[in-house]
């Protein structure tokens, strides 16, 4: 499957497209946010590797993609309302399910994930994090408010940008708050994991097995 680059309507962020493989009746959405190295003006580099090389070199997908590109410098909580807005364009031109909107972050892009799905948590149905820490500004509240999202966690065990510790205290917080969370260490993985886990079939199942407000549908 061959990904598509387009702008925005108001051409706030760029951004890569694939369309869903079935049309007939509306499907999920995969939103995904790149890691800090991948800022720019070029989206080829978004194509390297992680999710977004999955779905190029995929065959057809079951689910609409899309992941935009931020320029040098900037991160996704500064952008927040252009990823909102990006989802509404999606969703308004789109045959997407509104209900069935997954938000996925590598690094960088799992930061910014943590923070739109806290801040607008009636839009999403699961949320992935890739190698990713949550922002220490989000207070326990806004935290509280991810307690209907299933969210799953994936970190490298050799990760050295990321301890361990705490990210199993925030999944212990996630939890207590009534959380489903699922937290996955791969032991000889480090902080560049993001082909492993996204190629797994049991996460790409995942990506269109969850819709806002129930714990699965039928696919």
């Amino acid at each position: 499957m061959s990904v598509e680059q387009r702008n925005t309507s108001n051409s706030s962020l760029p951004y890569l497209f694939s369309p869903v493989s079935d049309t007939a009746k509306p499907a999920p959405l995969v939103l995904f946010l790149h890691g800090a190295r991948d800022r720019g003006n070029d989206l080829n580099v978004l194509l390297k590797w992680g999710l977004p090389r999955f779905v190029d070199v995929s065959g057809p997908l079951p689910y609409v993609f899309a992941a935009p590109q931020l320029p040098e410098g900037q991160t996704w909580v500064e952008r927040e309302s252009d990823v909102i807005a990006l989802l509404d364009e999606l969703i308004a031109s789109q045959p997407i399910d509104p209900s069935r909107v997954i938000l996925s972050g590598f690094s960088l892009g799992t930061a910014g994930a943590w923070h739109i799905a806290a801040s607008h948590p009636g839009r999403f149905a699961g949320l992935v994090a890739v190698s990713g820490r949550v922002l220490k500004t989000l207070e326990e509240t806004q935290l509280a408010a991810l307690k209907e999202i299933p969210i799953q966690i994936f970190q490298g065990g050799k990760d050295e940008k990321l301890p361990i510790e705490d990210t199993e205290q925030i999944v212990a917080t996630l939890r207590g708050l009534g959380g489903t969370v699922d937290f996955t260490v791969l032991p000889d993985g480090d902080h560049f994991i993001a082909d492993e886990v996204y190629s797994n079939p049991k996460l790409q199942q995942w990506l269109v097995s969850h819709s806002r407000g129930k714990t699965s549908v039928v696919v």
